[in-house]
């Protein structure tokens, strides 16, 4: 009995089998987190490409043993289509650029399943875990790292004297650092170069300008 229970294992439709139903609970435990937070991928995408990833390796170990092919090859070729698919998660939103994340996440759901379909199952598990754990705590770490945005506006007013000493009040009131601040030579706009910390953002500074008396225009350059 243990003999056939050995045979079994080392079979290629059981290990197949093993495979796909490894790579369902990695790639879907990421997934579920990406779903949680309402991401474009959720858990059906990024097991989809979970599955496709082990499917591709197992055919790519199938043609070295039948054609004696090179098996990486046809991972290459995976590795360069996951980019479409990343692209349609990544949206711009104003002057934020949203799904970065998720797409990444997508090309670690790939390179995961491209590991557990060569059978290094143990490098998928521990892969699997340090992505989830990126997941879920990065921005929390992120927001406890001070760190600083730069912009650079120009802004058309109509009293470019007067405005001036506004503006200055505007930065200081917004804790915003300026590197640089001047009239340009048509005397229509000011240019104003910044750089911002904490959790203000450069749609609520742009909003706030357009708001003050005597600015036309703010565009960013």
């Amino acid at each position: 009995m243990i003999n056939g229970i050995i045979y079994l294992i080392t079979t290629l439709e059981f290990q197949l089998f093993f495979k796909l139903l490894l790579i369902f609970v990695l790639s879907g435990l990421i997934g579920l987190q990406r779903a949680a937070l309402s991401k474009p991928a959720g858990f059906g995408t990024h097991v989809l490409v979970g599955i496709s990833a082990v499917l591709v390796m197992e055919c790519g170990i199938y043609l070295q043993y039948e054609m004696n092919a090179d098996p990486t090859r046809i991972a290459a070729q995976l590795l360069s289509g996951i980019g479409f698919l990343g692209a349609g998660t990544i949206l711009r939103d104003g002057f934020s650029v949203k799904g970065l994340t998720t797409a990444a996440s997508l090309l670690a759901v790939t390179c995961i399943g491209l590991i557990v379909g060569a059978g290094f199952y143990f490098a998928g598990i521990v892969a699997t875990i340090v992505v989830y754990f990126v997941l879920t705590y990065s921005k929390f770490i992120s927001e406890k790292v001070s760190h600083s945005n730069e912009f650079n506006l120009e802004i058309q007013v109509k009293n470019e004297k007067e405005i001036l000493e506004k503006m200055q009040e505007f930065l200081e009131e917004h804790n915003i650092e300026s590197t640089e601040m001047k009239i340009l030579e048509d005397k229509e706009y000011i240019k104003i170069s910044g750089l911002y910390r904490g959790k203000v953002s450069k749609n609520k500074i742009m909003a706030e300008l357009i708001s003050m008396e005597n600015v036309k225009q703010v565009i960013e350059i």
